[in-house]
């Protein structure tokens, strides 16, 4: 009876002992632990181009979505506007070669020609709003990547590069150039 209560005893105590010792947590910040990472900058890019915008909270960079946002969403309204306007002149050009003439441009465009060129005109508004699409889509992969890249980049007060001015003291012109320092 003594060895099992001697046992539990030291099995209590031995486990008391294991969890008594201090876990060392690791003391960097989310932007450190990035900044260290070397895969920061291409898991920002593969985020940006999975969802538009999730490589830039990944670095932090939580103000640029409104504007990634305000680019794609922009583009994308044109686009539909654009393909509405266009499907509206071609209807009615249909219309025209069916033989009515009870259209809303009926007044404004009188030949069949003008409607063509309507057509074409926002046809080609719609492709651009797609290419602008595209390029704000690529612009958003590019700008977390280069981000990411540039929260590596080392700014510290140990090297700077500044203007410098002085005075010229013989004959009081003004010395101007740049100056590099490097601090080891």
């Amino acid at each position: 009876m003594k060895n099992k209560i001697t046992l539990i005893l030291v099995i209590l105590f031995s486990f008391n002992f294991v969890f008594a010792q201090k876990i060392q947590k690791d003391t960097l910040t989310r932007k450190q632990l990035l900044i260290k990472d070397p895969l920061t900058p291409s898991k920002a890019a593969f985020y940006s181009a999975v969802v538009p915008g999730l490589g830039q909270i990944y670095t932090g960079k939580y103000w640029k979505l409104p504007i990634i946002y305000g680019a794609l969403g922009t583009s994308g309204y044109y686009y539909f506007y654009q393909s509405r306007k266009m499907k509206v002149f071609r209807d009615i050009y249909k219309r025209r070669i069916a033989g009515y003439t009870d259209d809303i441009y009926a007044r404004r465009i009188f030949q069949n020609d003008q409607l063509i060129q309507g057509m074409n005109f926002h046809k080609r508004y719609r492709d651009l709003s797609v290419l602008f699409f595209m390029g704000f889509y690529l612009l958003n992969i590019l700008d977390a990547n280069v981000g990411a890249h540039l929260m590596q980049f080392n700014v510290d007060n140990k090297l700077t590069f500044r203007p410098h001015l002085e005075p010229d003291l013989i004959d009081a012109n003004l010395n101007y150039g740049l100056t590099l320092n490097i601090k080891l």
